[in-house]
């Protein structure tokens, strides 16, 4: 079955209140592959590959709004969605991407 792409804004970590990423994409499943795979940049400096928390946006534009609104958060802000969410910080990719 072929998955819907939609854009959504998404945060990884690199454990448990770890060091962030805050991003965008149009297609969430590939993205956080990539960044798993062949991490590169900040990513790949601080290990942060664990999906924990993303928000699916209607379109690009405002999945970029968003995003760009998250990155000006101090840390704690950007802590509480996720914290909200997904409270103990479990990896989201291999539900989403239908490895578990």
């Amino acid at each position: 079955m072929p998955r819907t792409l939609r854009p959504c804004v998404y945060i990884l970590a690199s454990k448990p209140y770890g060091t962030l990423y805050v991003g965008v994409t149009g297609d969430l499943i590939r993205r956080v592959w990539v960044h798993r795979e062949h991490p590169s940049g900040f990513c790949a400096r601080y290990g942060v590959k664990r999906l924990v928390w993303y928000e699916p946006k209607p379109d690009m534009q405002t999945a970029i709004r968003r995003e760009k609104r998250l990155k000006d958060w101090r840390r704690d802000w950007k802590i509480a969605p996720i914290e909200q969410k997904n409270p103990d910080w479990h990896d989201l990719y291999p539900g989403l991407a239908g490895l578990v």
